[in-house]
């Protein structure tokens, strides 16, 4: 019997939180972060920027209280039990900045992209697949393009939604 492959998902704020909603792309995400043979990592700081988004749909009144609250109990638990969170030390401060010099990225999005490209770059030196990065933000997938990421938009007609 062959090992099972472990393939490794780097999710930024705005795909994470289509797992928590209903909306285009959330199948896609939630059928993605479900399989077992995917790891996901994001930035510590997707928790503030997801739940800064659950905060915008309840004022908005596109959510009530209850999924509100419910939305952040997954959120802690899932950033606990399955996300691997990935802290903000000064290198990566660094290379974001550095990211922004080249590439049109707004603040955290380059904080987000230097993450994953350290990420990126850990796994290959250990002879392991690269990782994917994962984004619906049109900008920030072609800044990873252009870095040299593997990139997925669960908002694509091909990743299905």
């Amino acid at each position: 019997m062959e090992p099972t492959l472990i393939s490794v998902d780097y999710f930024d704020s705005s795909a994470l939180v289509k797992r928590y909603f209903l909306e285009n792309g959330s199948v896609w995400v939630q059928q993605r972060c479900a399989n077992p043979t995917r790891v996901i990592i994001t930035a510590d700081l997707s928790r503030v920027e997801v739940a800064a988004a659950f905060a915008s749909k309840l004022r908005g009144h596109f959510i009530t209280e209850r999924e509100y609250q419910q939305a952040r109990a997954n959120l802690l638990a899932d950033c606990t039990q399955q996300y691997l969170l990935i802290p903000i030390e000064p290198g990566r401060i660094e290379e974001a900045i550095e990211l922004t010099s080249r590439r049109r990225l707004r603040g955290y999005d380059a904080v987000h992209l230097a993450c994953a490209w350290w990420a990126n770059r850990l796994l290959l030196q250990h002879n392991l697949l690269p990782l994917v990065f994962v984004t619906a933000d049109l900008e920030l997938l072609q800044a990873a393009q252009q870095e040299g990421l593997v990139t997925e938009n669960p908002l694509s007609p091909i990743s299905g939604y």
